[in-house]
């Protein structure tokens, strides 16, 4: 049985409230993803916050559960339910295939792993818990994924919770869950990269300076 669910005033942080789809139709997860695409050819650097959340199942029989993708605070974070989906959406598999977008997520190998159990392929995605550490880290994976909650206001859901990702309908704390977590990885990705351009901008100005002084003999000892 189809369903979509629209929640309009997610709590983010501070003034920050996410509008929210969750949904098992692959009409309305297409449509989702047709608005992805139109947003993110514009976008130079196309990042699509992910999450993953699984069955009960043990073993080999677990699956993917729920996908939650976000491309920031001002689009719709798509809750996709795979698990009560009747058949794929094709729209949606094309776009996590797609090697134009960049994926990011907090230890997402094992969402790869998974999503791979049902034949989804993420062509290009970014961990963030492996590509930035916490500097005073005691931890082999201390990372951005202990940070994230400062986008976030804490939503945590029971242990008990966490095994009904594929019981419908989801509580409202599932949705809350499931909306930051995608919400957070894109958000602090994003704001990364704008601070990874503006070093690199500071560091090729730096070197111009220098260069030109150079040039009219003007040396830095």
């Amino acid at each position: 049985m189809g369903f979509t669910r629209e929640f309009m005033e997610v709590q983010a942080h501070g003034n920050t409230k996410l509008h929210v789809i969750h949904t098992n139709e692959l009409h309305k997860a297409a449509t989702t993803i047709e608005q992805y695409e139109r947003h993110l050819q514009f976008e130079h650097h196309k990042i699509v916050g992910v999450d993953v959340k699984y069955t009960n199942d043990h073993g080999e029989d677990q699956k993917p559960a729920l996908v939650q993708l976000s491309v920031g605070k001002d689009h719709l974070v798509l809750l996709f339910q795979l698990s009560a989906a009747d058949k794929n959406c094709t729209k949606f598999d094309n776009f996590l295939a797609d090697p134009r977008y960049t994926f990011v997520g907090f230890s997402i190998d094992g969402d790869i792993e998974m999503l791979g159990r049902v034949r989804l392929e993420i062509t290009h995605f970014v961990d963030i818990q492996k590509e930035w550490k916490v500097p005073t880290a005691t931890k082999p994976l201390d990372s951005l994924g202990d940070v994230s909650g400062i986008l976030v206001h804490d939503v945590e859901v029971t242990n008990a919770e966490r095994s009904r990702w594929a019981c419908m309908p989801l509580s409202m704390r599932h949705i809350e869950c499931a909306a930051k977590d995608a919400y957070a990885a894109y958000e602090i990705w994003s704001s990364l990269t704008i601070i990874q351009e503006g070093l690199r901008r500071a560091k090729l100005v730096k070197e111009q300076t220098r260069k030109r002084a150079r040039s009219c003999g003007d040396y830095d000892y």
